[in-house]
């Protein structure tokens, strides 16, 4: 073998750069394979760091921060995933790595994905809700039992239900539990079953693998169960195996032998069970008539003393009414009356003179003080009242008339004061200072200076 010389080798970094363009024109890959070592996402850059490996090789493999965030799950060791990317190989260290452009679930991890996100819409309708979910009986006296029929599952739930209550009676709806078709031959059982009105249901299957418990992810048995017009109790597979239809369900148990135990308890254990609490409801009565008795013999005593109280008041009330005049002297009342009577006229006879003189006196003085009232009143009024009877006597015709003055009047009666309203012979009326008289008119004249008007009375 030729020794290669020192001035032809290839630095380290050199080496790296010509194995790098040559991964380089490796193209696109997709790989399978299992997720081992798992470090991320890291907590500054976000980017994942594992190892993908099968049975015979293992590579390094990177997913990218934005690469993860797009694959809608969580990466975690021993993880099934189909991997789309390239090879690069790192300058600083000359590591080669598969680095990730896609990254999805292969194989069990797919199904487990596509079962996750059915359960959330399932969820999301409230189909898992808890208070949607029925109560199942205590004691179920008849169960029909949903499974394969020639499996050991059937066997075991009938020996169960037959060794701790032998008087559950036991029906079966056969069908296929794993398979294609199973979940319509699983839901054609559930209506059989449903159609026989029994306590409950129960559905019921052997343990398995993922994929052979997939029959019990299907979303059409899963709405089946859900529908089921009779509470449905599952037992599927073993203690860790949870399907769609568990969740569903009304009631779920890790086993079939389980499932059959939750419906069916034991014998003895009820006989158990009423003989305690015959014993409790024995000493809850014994308590209950004890209480009872003490309360009737206190409401007994009450009633004794309330009667005895009772009684003695209305016989003191009786007697107080005995003891009453009106009832030993009946005249009495009307004696105490009279009497009464006879004293009020007395005193009515002396008090009346008193009354009568001091209304007398009242009145006497009521009237001087109303006299004495009535001239203070009158007393400036009589003054001007004789002022004004002196002026109206002295301007008073009747003055004139008595100094030998006469007032002459024509038959209507007004007074003549011009000679030329009258006419011969007209009568008139004369009034002197003391009397009148009649005239008639005999001559008139109307000279003021000649002799006045001649009548003759």
């Amino acid at each position: 073998m030729a020794v290669a010389k020192e001035s032809e080798a290839l630095s380290v970094h050199e080496a790296v750069m010509v194995a790098s363009a040559h991964v380089d024109a490796i193209p696109t890959l997709a790989v399978i394979g299992e997720v081992s070592g798992f470090r991320g996402p890291n907590a500054r850059s976000g980017h994942c760091y594992f190892q993908l490996k099968d049975d015979q090789s293992a590579m390094d493999a990177i997913v990218w921060r934005g690469t993860y965030q797009k694959c809608g799950f969580r990466l975690k060791d021993g993880m099934k995933v189909l991997m789309t990317g390239h090879f690069n190989i790192y300058a600083a260290s000359g590591r080669l790595s598969f680095v990730a452009k896609s990254v999805s679930l292969a194989g069990e991890g797919l199904l487990r994905q596509q079962v996750a996100e059915l359960a959330r819409k399932l969820e999301a309708e409230g189909l898992m809700a808890q208070e949607r979910k029925r109560p199942i009986p205590r004691f179920c006296s008849r169960v029909c039992v949903v499974t394969s029929l020639s499996g050991s599952v059937i066997d075991d739930v009938k020996r169960t239900l037959a060794r701790r209550n032998p008087l559950v009676v036991i029906q079966e709806a056969g069908c296929t539990v794993q398979g294609p078709g199973a979940p319509q031959s699983i839901i054609r059982a559930l209506r059989v079953a449903a159609e026989a009105r029994p306590d409950a249901i129960l559905l019921v299957r052997g343990g398995g693998s993922f994929e052979d418990l997939m029959t019990f992810n299907d979303e059409s048995l899963a709405r089946a169960v859900a529908a089921c017009p009779v509470p449905v109790v599952t037992g599927i597979g073993h203690e860790p195996d949870t399907s769609i239809c568990d969740m569903v369900a009304d009631r779920r148990c890790s086993t079939p032998t389980a499932a059959a135990e939750s419906v069916a308890p034991a014998l003895d254990e009820i006989v158990n069970q009423i003989n305690d609490r015959k014993v409790r409801l024995e000493r809850t009565m014994q308590n209950l008539v004890a209480s009872e008795e003490a309360t009737v013999a206190q409401l007994g005593e009450s009633s004794r003393r309330a009667m005895a109280t009772y009684l003695q008041a209305k016989r003191a009330y009786v007697e107080s009414l005995a003891s009453r005049r009106c009832l030993s002297d009946p005249m009495a009342p009307f004696e105490v009356r009279a009497g009464e009577l006879n004293l009020t006229e007395e005193r009515l006879n002396a008090a009346m003179p008193r009354v009568v003189s001091r209304a007398r006196e009242s009145l006497e003085k009521d009237a001087r003080a109303l006299g004495a009232a009535g001239r203070r009143l009158l007393s400036p009024f009589e003054a001007q009242l004789r002022a004004s009877a002196g002026s109206l006597d002295a301007l008073s015709p009747l003055r004139v008339l008595a100094r030998g003055y006469a007032i002459a009047r024509d038959a209507e009666g007004h007074v003549v004061s011009d000679a030329s309203r009258l006419s011969v012979g007209e009568d008139v009326t004369v009034l002197l200072g003391s009397g009148s008289f009649g005239a008639t008119v005999s001559s008139v004249s109307a000279d003021p200076g000649n002799d006045k008007a001649q009548t003759s009375s």
